[in-house]
């Protein structure tokens, strides 16, 4: 497919893109259809594990869904990001929405895992747009520091490593830690 012949599409022109042959994903930014960086295994690995981790805790709560669509605004254009994994609480996106369409609503939590071409400093002003956007809590996920770091919208980031749990208020239950997460997804040391 061929997406650079229409270099300022719309909203209602990206969502009814039709699918692409090679099964690329893509998000829009600033009117562009980009593809998203193809996950590899580690990445793989570590969404698995973190969408075990967060759908056990939030069971009744809210949904936990890898590589949904969510529609926001970004420096007032629309933006549809695909963001490796989020959550969504029922208090936001109510529990009787069934439509298969892109999340109509900022979602309490992204998580972003660096995959290889991408910078921490690319992640970070991602992060910086998603809570601008009113999403919460952002998650960006380092396999070679082995570290997650935490953005809120009225603080400082917080990056986990080691056996440091994370915890948050806005996910009450919700702990582990960063090496927890690497070891079970089975991430080598040396990445």
């Amino acid at each position: 497919m061929v997406l650079q012949t229409n270099p300022q599409l719309t909203l209602k022109q990206f969502l009814n893109l039709p699918p692409d042959e090679g099964d690329i994903t893509y998000e829009l930014v600033d009117g562009k259809a980009i593809p998203k960086v193809s996950p590899k295994f580690f990445h793989s690995k570590l969404t698995r594990v973190l969408l075990y981790l967060i759908e056990e805790w939030s069971q009744g709560r809210g949904e936990v869904c890898p590589e949904w669509a969510i529609i926001l605004t970004r420096r007032g254009r629309d933006w549809v990001p695909t963001p490796d994994l989020l959550y969504i609480s029922h208090q936001r996106l109510p529990v009787n929405w069934h439509e298969n369409e892109a999340c109509p609503v900022p979602p309490e939590l992204v998580i972003e895992i660096i995959s290889p071409g991408q910078t921490f400093g690319q992640m970070t002003a991602k992060a910086k747009d998603y809570l601008d956007a009113k999403v919460l809590r952002v998650w960006i996920v380092d396999s070679k520091a082995r570290s997650i770091t935490v953005f809120y919208p009225d603080a400082a980031p917080q990056t986990y490593m080691g056996e440091q749990i994370l915890t948050d208020s806005l996910f009450d239950g919700l702990k582990f830690s960063a090496e927890q997460v690497f070891q079970q997804a089975k991430i080598p040391l040396n990445v």
